[in-house]
Order: C-alpha cells, then sequence, then structure tokens
C-alpha cells in the first residue's frame, strides 16, 4: 500500500526541483526558466486560481453588478477601473457605482458563506 502511495507522488513535480545547471555550473529550477522580468509566476498561477473561484460566485450577479464588479476589479484579464470610469460608461452617478459595487459584493460573499456552509455539512 506504502509502494502505491509513493508511486503517485513520485510523478508531482515541485517549481523548486532542479532541473539542470546554467553555464557557470549553478543548479536551474523549473521556476527559474519560468520567471519573466515583469511577472512572478507563482503570484500568476494564485491569481488565476483566485479569480477562478471568484467566477463561480459572479453568476448571482445581475449584468449591471457584474459590469461594475468586473470594471472595478479588473476581471477577465482587464485593467481595473475607477467608479468614476464606471459611471461614466454606464450614464450613472459615481455614487450609485458605489451602492451597486457594494450590494454586488454583499450577494457574492453570501453565496461564498452559503456554498462554505454545504460544504461543512458534506463533511
Amino acid at each position: 500500500m506504502h509502494l502505491r502511495a509513493l508511486k503517485k507522488t513520485k510523478k508531482d513535480v515541485s517549481l523548486h526541483d532542479p532541473i539542470g545547471q546554467d553555464k557557470e555550473g549553478n543548479e536551474i529550477s523549473l521556476i527559474d526558466v519560468l520567471k519573466s522580468e515583469s511577472e512572478d509566476v507563482i503570484d500568476t498561477i494564485q491569481l488565476n486560481m483566485e479569480l477562478e473561484k471568484i467566477k463561480v460566485y459572479i453568476d448571482v450577479l445581475d449584468e449591471r453588478e457584474r459590469e461594475v464588479i468586473v470594471g472595478r476589479f479588473g476581471l477577465d484579464l482587464q485593467k481595473e477601473k475607477t467608479q468614476r470610469e464606471i459611471a461614466k460608461e454606464l450614464g450613472i452617478s459615481r455614487s450609485y457605482v458605489s451602492r451597486i459595487e457594494k450590494r454586488a459584493l454583499m450577494k457574492m460573499f453570501h453565496e461564498f458563506y452559503r456554498a462554505e456552509k454545504e460544504k461543512r455539512k458534506k463533511r
């Protein structure tokens, strides 16, 4: 039984495992190869995972709430926008954008809380 468990984990690869050496003889890991100067790979992966979680709960919002949340937080690979920018695009006041944003975040929070509560019941 223990050997089967080890066989499964043998396939796992860490980003920090050495994969070779550079010209100077220093060990190179997979993360060294994947890193770019402008982005940290781990942060990018974590951000994408968090965005996937958010997308599950964004479906509880109506069209306008979704537009505001996507714009405000730069979801769907968009640039984050200010409440003023969103207000101008939608032709509404900045304070109304603020209220929509607050209502939408509360809806998403309650949906997340409800889902987590259901998960705990199933355990």
